[in-house]
């Protein structure tokens, strides 16, 4: 064996182990954000639910969205936000539901729901603006989940020593 096919040998073994450290730091890097959102879902605030209410309330007026609030207790729902610019593809609109939950005397749960719609244009639409609606049409896609990256959001801005302590457990993850 001649002295450079060695150095390309080693080379090659030095990549290959910094590709497998890398990826299993991603997996680990991975496995805490998913351990925090499920944490951040499941979170009971220890203060009253209009304490909390308002801060959540902010954070969606912060990203951008008009919120309007139901009549009754601690509902809204925001405008069609369009998420990421528009294509000749179509368009990606956001909006999102949020609730607020008293769990006992002085305890509550805050929920997001985002929803999503894709509209498609096709040739019969050009011209005109796209119509979104809560049911999706024909090419169009529709989708409407709980957000826990906005709920993880809130709860490190509303209580932050129960963010820290989550984060502190997800870091014992490997």
């Amino acid at each position: 064996m001649n002295p450079s096919q060695s150095r390309l040998g080693a080379l090659s073994m030095l990549v290959v182990a910094a590709a497998c450290v890398v990826s299993v730091a991603g997996c680990a890097a991975s496995r805490k954000e998913a351990f925090l959102l499920e944490k951040s879902r499941d979170h009971v605030y220890r203060k009253p639910v209009a304490e909390v209410w308002p801060q959540a309330l902010a954070l969606l007026t912060e990203k951008g969205y008009s919120v309007r609030q139901g009549k009754e207790g601690f509902e809204a729902t925001t405008e069609w936000l369009m998420h990421g610019a528009p294509s000749s593809l179509g368009t990606t609109q956001v909006r999102y539901m949020v609730r607020g939950i008293e769990k006992g005397p002085g305890q509550c749960v805050i929920e997001f729901h985002k929803h999503m719609a894709s509209e498609t244009r096709g040739a019969s639409s050009q011209g005109r603006p796209p119509e979104l609606t809560d049911a999706p049409s024909r090419g169009n896609a529709t989708n409407f989940n709980r957000d826990p990256e906005l709920e993880w959001e809130l709860l490190q801005r509303v209580d932050a020593e129960s963010a820290t302590s989550l984060r502190a457990e997800a870091d014992k993850i490997q």
